[in-house]
């Protein structure tokens, strides 16, 4: 079945939210028990027969040039982090924990910074606190001892900075589910990741090829310090993740037997117990599978607590899949073309009819995403690795429509962490650089770095030079300039609506930020909710009525939206 195929229904959720409702406020209560009378939940590490490897010291090797026994960290010319561990699983995690312990506390504080400006109350964060230990009370049960002795290395060199929220160990545990809960809450925020695979007579040369955007975003800062990961674990196969400091998890990487693995998620209703992190089930993957059947095996026998597709692309199959799990089952989705696209809502029979699916078509930009890539890779036939990277920057909405700078509904919506193109059977990979997926694209070989990073005396480049990919051409124009200016006074925009600052924006600011980028819905929205946050109801509507003309991300962005100006027509301007 297409997804552009299925039958979309309207249906009444009235009493399944009340239930959800009913069973958080449950949840909340119960939490408060714990809070109240044991103060936290203790994970302990696990205990580790051989300890030898916190004796070894790291050494500077050069400028950004680092060294623990064969292990390696450097720092290309491009701005990307490269980094090699090898070793058991304790071990791995040691020498990569401090290799990175400056990235890691980088990575950390940014982390933290931007759940401040999410979160601005203490005393609410310190709740959170205490509910993500309850929540993730038993998550260490549903880890594989290898990756919790690989996270209790990294976690050794972790900040101290940040006790506060918990032990190290406690801490750099949670975060490895930090991807689940708030994609578990993305009602509230979905994350629109986009990937497709080509193979046969659609790709130039006829072997696989693969793209991805990986949209996770928690602030510019979070994305500053990229790490390309090459591990050789002493059980199962070498591979390659795309990660940040003190993060062993996979959301993309592939194998040393051509076989890849990216992450989209999905709708999930909100999880009530701990399970196996997607990304460490990602991992797993990586490092014991070398085909589709291999990685749906694997996939199978997991306990997650969200709903993700994982895209598989396989060297030795030919082709890509897509596993499509949830907390209640596993089912896998095989194209019937020479081509696969990944969005953010399930393809296969056993989900395509779902409720929850459904409600995720209706709703979100995922549908509409979807047939944007296949408009592109219509217009890019038989599309290599230059092409693959035009459609991963395409910013046009269907039918190269102007939807805004930043709109969900773009394929590149200027937020990724970092988007990666793979030629499996070549054991090939692009990935970006800053900004977004605008900078070059560096290309590795696989095969080539595992045979000359390890152990490596002189600083030198390890990746395809020849091979790079140019920066977009956008980062030259003024629209890009724009753009920055959009974010920029956004952020000062809406401090004034989240606070009680008196002082009010000037009508040439908002003047200025409504023409950095007009034809995002968004744009008008916030300058909506600012002039609705001083009560000048009047100037909140125009705004308002501007913003319903432009391409609206979701459904429920719409609804908002004229919820707002119903409000108003209720309660005029006095």
């Amino acid at each position: 079945m297409k997804t552009t195929d299925i039958n979309i229904k309207p249906k009444n959720r009235f009493f399944r939210k009340i239930i959800k409702y009913f069973f958080l406020s449950l949840l909340i209560l119960t939490i408060g028990f714990f809070i109240y009378f044991f103060q936290a939940i203790k994970m302990p590490p696990p205990k580790i027969s051989n300890i030898s490897s916190l004796k070894e010291k790291r050494e500077t090797l050069g400028e950004n040039f680092y060294g623990i026994k064969n292990n390696r960290l450097r720092k290309n010319q491009h701005g990307l982090w490269e980094l090699y561990v090898e070793g058991n699983a304790f071990e791995r995690g040691v020498y990569n924990g401090k290799l990175t312990a400056e990235l890691g506390e980088k990575q950390e504080i940014a982390f933290v910074d931007e759940i401040g400006k999410m979160i601005p109350s203490r005393s609410y964060l310190s709740f959170l606190k205490y509910f993500t230990a309850w929540f993730n009370k038993d998550m260490d049960k549903f880890i594989p001892h290898e990756y919790l002795e690989e996270i209790y290395g990294v976690s050794e060199s972790a900040s101290k900075k940040f006790e506060f929220i918990g032990t190290n160990y406690e801490r750099i545990l949670n975060y490895h589910g930090a991807h689940d809960i708030g994609h578990a809450l993305q009602s509230l925020a979905m994350v629109g990741c986009t990937s497709f695979s080509v193979w046969g007579d659609k790709s130039s040369d006829g072997s696989l090829l693969i793209g991805r955007n990986f949209d996770f975003y928690v602030g510019d800062k979070f994305a500053e310090e990229k790490i390309v990961t090459f591990i050789k674990p002493d059980k199962g196969y070498k591979l390659v993740i795309i990660t940040w400091g003190s993060f062993i998890g996979a959301v993309s990487g592939m194998n040393d037997q051509g076989l890849t693995i990216t992450l989209n998620a999905a709708k999930s209703e909100i999880p009530f117990s701990a399970a196996t992190p997607i990304s460490i089930l990602a991992r797993e993957i990586l490092q014991y599978a070398k085909n589709i059947d291999e990685a749906y095996a694997i996939a199978k026998k997991r306990h997650t607590f969200v709903a993700e597709a994982l895209m598989i692309g396989s060297a030795n199959d030919r082709k890509t899949a897509i596993i499509e799990k949830s907390p209640q089952k596993t089912e896998i989705f095989y194209s019937e073309k020479n081509y696969i696209i990944g969005p953010n809502h399930f393809q296969s029979k056993a989900f395509a009819n779902e409720e929850l699916n459904i409600e995720n078509i209706k709703e979100s930009s995922s549908l509409y995403r979807y047939k944007r890539m296949e408009e592109l890779l219509k217009k890019y036939e038989k599309p290599d690795y230059i092409s693959a990277a035009k459609i991963l920057r395409s910013q046009g909405g269907l039918n190269d429509k102007n939807v805004g700078m930043g709109n969900e509904k773009n394929i590149c919506q200027l937020i990724a962490h970092h988007s990666i193109i793979f030629k499996p059977e070549q054991r090939m990979f692009w990935i970006s650089t800053n900004p977004y997926q605008l900078g070059e694209f560096i290309c590795y070989n696989l095969d080539s770095v595992f045979a000359n990073f390890p152990g490596m005396t002189k600083n030198r480049e390890i990746s395809e030079q020849k091979l790079t990919i140019p920066a977009d051409e956008f980062l030259k124009t003024d629209n890009y300039n724009q753009f920055v200016k959009f974010k920029k006074l956004k952020t000062e925009i809406k401090l004034h609506i989240n606070s009680n600052l008196k002082d009010l924006v000037s009508e040439n600011i908002i003047s200025e930020f409504l023409t950095s980028n007009p034809e995002y819905f968004y744009t008008w929205q916030i300058a909506g909710d600012y002039y609705y946050s001083k009560k000048k109801f009047s100037q909140a509507k125009k705004m308002y009525e501007t913003a319903l003309k432009k391409e609206i991300t979701t459904i429920p962005e719409r609804e908002g939206i004229k919820s707002r100006i119903k409000e108003i027509e209720e309660e005029p301007e006095k």
